[in-house]
């Protein structure tokens, strides 16, 4: 600085007064509430799931999940119920069908061994015990376990004095093991009865096999308690095949059988048992013995000719148990002279029953039917037979001979209950 400049004094500055406030504002102007919202968040992003919220697409699986547990629930429950029902009967709504059975072979074709048939079948027959009129082991028998759910078939002499007097009925296994029966159904016709054994399910069944493949002079097994020894087993062979006789007294037709015969040893106590071949299968149910005196289910010993039923018949029979406790047989509505009067040239009608196939299809008394769909009937034993080897319902054509002349007569067999 010169001397020449003139000297200003420093004066600090001072802020601009503060002006008053207004003395009147103006009011604030609102929107009525209707008229006004907050604006929406922004939406979410597709691959994002909200919080606390479930997608939509999992209701749909959730609901296609419950039908098919519901589905499958039911299934599972309705086979439950179909296998055996649990009412106590044994039965069994879809009949063999419904229950295990075996009938793959256990042993091979070209086997010949007695021993390794009884090896396999002994622990599948059992021995029947009943008590009626208050006395024990009234009725002893044998039998064959039919199925993994505890059923076994029998004779239907063995159990039939025990079951109409609701007497107690055992079963012993090959183990002297003791379980309580009780009678599902029988038929006296067809002298078959299928027992239920809830407490032995852990029994093997008896493989099934077929008597229609079985020929004359074939090994067979004969497996049973005869005179109450348990576990017996007798070998032979098959003497012949469709054999018609009766499982009763003579002269009674309640129960004729078309049976097959053989020379293994069988005795009073073998009924109900097992006849099996040498695969080790079931090809028929012991129930007859020939007598001196004619055929009999059995008072006297073994004379070396045997009688059982085929088990194709076991298995229609048991099917229809199973399913009702009831067992039905065809018939034509007739009846036939049997017994003394017959001279081997066909089975004679000795009277018709009103409303009957017999009565519809045209049969008269003293026709002579001489044929059955094509085989040869030469008895009222064997027509009988030859008729319960089909089924209710099925056509049938019968050989009839009437005044000299022989013609064909179709009918459809009817049927009743036994």
């Amino acid at each position: 600085m010169t001397q020449d400049e003139p000297t200003q004094p420093i004066v600090p500055s001072t802020p601009p007064p503060r002006m008053p406030p207004p003395s009147w504002v103006p009011p604030t102007v609102q929107s009525p509430p209707h008229q006004w919202a907050p604006p929406p968040p922004p939406p979410a992003p597709r691959h994002v799931v909200p919080r606390g919220r479930v997608p939509g697409w999992i209701w749909p699986l959730v609901c296609g999940l419950a039908l098919v547990v519901g589905i499958a629930g039911g299934a599972i429950g309705g086979l439950v119920y179909e296998q055996v029902r649990d009412d106590g009967s044994g039965t069994v709504l879809s009949g063999l069908a419904g229950v295990d059975t075996v009938t793959e072979a256990p042993l091979p074709d070209d086997n010949g061994s007695i021993e390794a048939v009884a090896a396999r079948l002994l622990p599948s027959t059992v021995q029947i015990s009943a008590e009626y009129q208050g006395q024990k082991g009234g009725a002893t028998g044998s039998g064959f376990v039919l199925d993994r759910q505890g059923h076994v078939i029998t004779n239907n002499h063995v159990v039939e004095d025990a079951d109409s007097d609701d007497g107690p009925i055992e079963v012993v296994d090959e183990d002297g093991n003791r379980y309580d029966a009780e009678v599902v159904g029988r038929s006296a016709v067809y002298d078959l009865a299928v027992l239920s054994v809830p407490d032995a399910r852990g029994l093997v069944p008896a493989a099934l096999g077929s008597s229609q493949a079985l020929r004359v002079g074939e090994g067979v097994v004969a497996i049973g308690s005869p005179l109450g020894l348990s576990s017996t087993v007798t070998a032979g062979i098959v003497s012949a095949l469709h054999r018609p006789v009766t499982t009763g007294s003579t002269g009674d037709d309640s129960s004729y059988i078309n049976a097959v015969q053989t020379d293994a040893a069988i005795n009073p106590g073998n009924s109900g048992g097992p006849l099996v071949n040498l695969r080790g299968q079931v090809v028929g149910v012991n129930s007859a013995i020939a007598t001196t005196g004619g055929t009999a289910s059995g008072e006297s010993g073994n004379i070396g000719v045997g009688f059982a039923i085929p088990i194709e018949q076991v298995r229609i029979t048991a099917d229809q148990i199973l399913r009702t406790g009831k067992a039905e047989y065809p018939v034509i509505g007739a009846k036939v002279k049997t017994g003394s009067q017959v001279d081997g040239d066909g089975a004679e009608i000795d009277s018709v029953l009103p409303d009957t196939p017999a009565e519809d299809a045209g049969l008269e008394k003293g026709d002579v039917i001489v044929e059955v769909d094509g085989d040869r009937v030469t008895d009222g034993i064997a027509l009988i037979v030859a008729i319960r080897a089909h089924q209710p319902g099925e056509q049938v054509d019968f050989t009839v001979l009437r005044d000299g002349d022989q013609r064909t007569i179709t009918l459809t067999l009817g049927s009743e209950t036994g």
